[in-house]
């Protein structure tokens, strides 16, 4: 059993390990079983707004999920986080591998692919290690802690993971911010 008293850090480092010790293949198996997962849920199906993620390489990748989204004429809405002491910014994507405009090096001052927060239904949630309390630890930056308090009251908040990504416990701290659902390979956790 894992001790709850282990450090953000700690629990950062053996899960990078972990997550880097998967090997391609049978990341790719658990990314298909994970994506077929979240296609056939019911939030996800009756979503028409949804924020996704551009993964790092120890998050369940997204370019699948935001390619079937698009074609399934999904409205697909990518955080824009920049600086920290400024307001974070949706933007809407036609496709699959596009970036936000800042992340692209564009200008985007007339706001013609901004989306307001208040539109979305749903949100993917990345990270790092979750708990069946809906206890989320991202790479570390604050990101989703800063964008989540912001959603709408009705917009689900999903984490997408590995079943090994799902330990006892995350120590959350005041600032953290918990998720609603975990989909993973074997399961749908709703946080108890």
């Amino acid at each position: 059993m894992e001790d709850s008293k282990e450090t953000k850090d700690e629990i950062r480092s053996r899960m990078f390990k972990k997550m880097e010790a998967i090997p391609e293949s049978k990341k790719t198996e658990l990314t298909r079983m994970v994506r077929r997962r979240l296609f056939d849920f019911a939030n996800f199906i009756e979503s028409k707004i949804a924020m996704l993620y551009v993964n790092k390489p120890f998050e369940v990748p997204s370019r699948e999920i935001i390619k079937k989204a698009l074609s399934q004429g999904k409205i697909i809405v990518l955080p824009d986080f920049g600086q920290p002491s400024r307001p974070i910014k949706l933007f809407k994507i036609d496709a699959p591998g596009e970036a936000p405009p800042a992340a692209a090096g564009e200008d985007d001052s007339e706001g013609s692919r901004a989306v307001p927060i208040e539109c979305l239904d749903i949100v993917i949630v990345p990270g790092l290690a979750f708990d069946e309390k809906g206890g989320r630890m991202g790479s570390g930056n604050g990101h989703y802690d800063r964008v989540m308090p912001h959603l709408p009251i009705t917009a689900r908040k999903v984490a997408l993971a590995f079943e090994e990504q799902v330990i006892p416990q995350v120590n959350m701290e005041s600032h953290d911010k918990y998720v609603d659902i975990i989909i993973t390979e074997k399961r749908t956790i709703y946080k108890i």
